[in-house]
């Protein structure tokens, strides 16, 4: 099984700095520093104060999956972070490497693309490089099809580009928000190209990016509604869907179906023309 002990050490650190004392029904300490000690995490989990410092400090160790489980309670993660937590030290199956990451959509991908005329729809890699889109989404987002092939990545533009920027009233959320998804997504390959180059890349660039990355906070990105801003035309809402084609696993498919009861259909159908 692949374990990744230095990337373990990093999350467990930010876990533990990140809990709240109270949430734990412990006491206050004088300590000016947030979180709980080593010795209380291991105290909580019931490991041995040495052996949660190994695992702190990236030391070749391999935890047992009870220890990870335990390390999960005590540390209040959830679902998505104990998943995370577990792929680190290597019990849960590895990403699919079956297939590299692709360049091109499929030709089945672009016909799904084109039929979802209504509206905003692009095909992305696992790494998040946009591959394609449709008619809809390069009217809501125009930059799109004007940056280079190069940057042509929404983790790399969310945080590099200002139209994208102002095109979303929560940037700053929704940033944190998707560095949390990417992170969980990409999971172990971290260390590898092209998630390895993308990630230097930002902390190079994006001070903002720099933040929520070192957050270390994990998270999903299921279905939810959305606000976009456009120059144009005014508030967009949308529903913002994930799909994931079986026989295309580096693919995923975002869509963005107008919320029924607002008049943004109505104005894709002006922005498209």
């Amino acid at each position: 099984m692949k374990h990744n002990a230095a990337m373990l050490g990093q999350f467990l650190r930010a876990r533990r700095r990140n809990l709240v004392r109270a949430e734990l029904g412990m006491p206050r300490t004088g300590r000016t520093t947030s979180g709980l000690r080593r010795e209380e995490v291991a105290f909580l989990a019931g490991v041995s104060v040495t052996w949660y410092t190994w695992l702190e400090q990236g030391r070749d160790v391999t935890p047992s999956r009870q220890v990870l489980d335990s390390l999960a309670r005590t540390m209040r993660m959830s679902h998505t972070e104990h998943v995370y937590l577990l792929a680190l030290a290597g019990y849960s199956p590895p990403h699919s490497t079956a297939e590299p990451t692709p360049v091109t959509v499929p030709a089945d991908v672009q016909r799904l693309l084109e039929a979802c005329a209504d509206f905003p729809a692009m095909a992305v890699a696992t790494d998040w490089t946009v591959l394609a889109w449709n008619a809809a989404y390069e009217s809501v987002y125009p930059n799109i099809a004007r940056v280079a092939v190069a940057d042509r990545n929404f983790l790399w533009l969310l945080y590099t580009d200002s139209y994208l920027r102002a095109l979303i009233p929560d940037w700053e959320r929704t940033g944190m928000y998707n560095v949390a998804s990417f992170r969980a997504e990409a999971g172990t390959r971290l260390d590898e190209p092209p998630f390895a180059d993308l990630v230097a890349r930002l902390l190079q660039t994006s001070d903002a990016f720099r933040t929520a990355w070192e957050s270390f906070d994990i998270d999903t990105m299921p279905s939810r509604e959305r606000r976009f801003h456009h120059p144009d035309v005014g508030d967009l809402y949308m529903e913002q869907h994930i799909l994931a084609p079986s026989d295309h696993p580096n693919l995923r498919v975002v869509t963005f179906i107008p919320v029924a009861v607002t008049d943004t259909a109505d104005k894709l159908r002006v922005l498209v023309g």
